[in-house]
């Protein structure tokens, strides 16, 4: 009885065996070989749904008084400031020594009137010059050892695909297409020229798009929110727009100037 069992196990087993090795084929079998790795993914630069590159030129529409001159001191309209915000803007003295720079770091730098030159600098980093301060931003897709510390900060980019809160697409661009930038680590510096301060534990986000107008021109769009614990009750954001130039005309790099 025990050696009938036991064959009969045998014979199962052995029958088990052999239907697995019919259901599963060998690729070797079928002449495929070994499954290929999967490919890398793309590049931040061949993954780009459009362009930035080029030299671009603001578009000063909006808060004329506040970009294109130095606004009367206290004049905070428009920026949600804290009560330390306040104090610190209410106590700005034109007539006393400041950094010049301090209207040229990251949170205030795309309000001024200001030209921009955008090249890759490789296949993961833009880079980003202002003629205004002549300030350079570097936009990194991959992780960084930058420490920061400086007016430009450290910015990390991606490509952002995500559905979009503003209708079909930010600003009437296609779902998806947005630059989307994160910058800390900067040196603390003005929202604008008066004083209007913000710290270094400031986050700025931007999500920038190209739009093409029906007349020909391109437009950049930087979608921007300040959040500064310190200096700003709420976020501030601001909309900035820029006209592609089809050339470097007029392009004129100036150091940091108060006024």
């Amino acid at each position: 009885m025990v050696h009938r069992i036991l064959s009969n196990r045998i014979q199962t087993i052995g029958l088990v065996f052999c239907l697995a090795s019919l259901s599963i084929p060998s690729a070797y079998s079928q002449g495929r070989g070994p499954a290929a790795p999967p490919a890398p993914p793309p590049t931040a630069k061949a993954a780009a749904p459009w362009d930035p590159s080029g030299y671009w030129v603001a578009l000063v529409t909006e808060d004329w008084r506040y970009r294109m001159a130095t606004p009367p001191k206290g004049d905070i309209t428009g920026v949600p400031v804290s009560p330390a915000g306040r104090a610190t803007a209410n106590a700005w003295d034109p007539a006393k020594p400041d950094d010049p720079c301090k209207p040229f770091g990251v949170a205030g730098l795309m309000r001024l009137p200001t030209r921009l030159h955008i090249t890759w600098v490789d296949d993961e980093t833009l880079k980003i010059e202002t003629d205004a301060g002549a300030q350079t931003r570097t936009l990194h897709f991959k992780p960084t050892q930058d420490a920061g510390g400086d007016w430009q900060g450290v910015s990390i980019a991606n490509w952002d695909r995500s559905i979009p809160v503003m209708g079909p697409g930010r600003g009437g661009a296609p779902p998806g297409a947005s630059l989307k930038v994160v910058t800390t680590k900067m040196k603390a510096g003005y929202l604008r020229k008066n004083g209007v301060p913000y710290s270094e534990n400031t986050v700025v986000t931007e999500y920038i798009d190209r739009l093409e107008h029906p007349n020909g021109d391109s437009l950049l769009v930087f979608e921007t929110e300040v959040v500064d614990p310190t200096n700003l009750a709420t976020p501030f954001w601001t909309s900035s727009h820029f006209k592609r130039q089809k050339d470097a005309a007029g392009w004129n790099p100036t150091p940091c100037a108060a006024r």
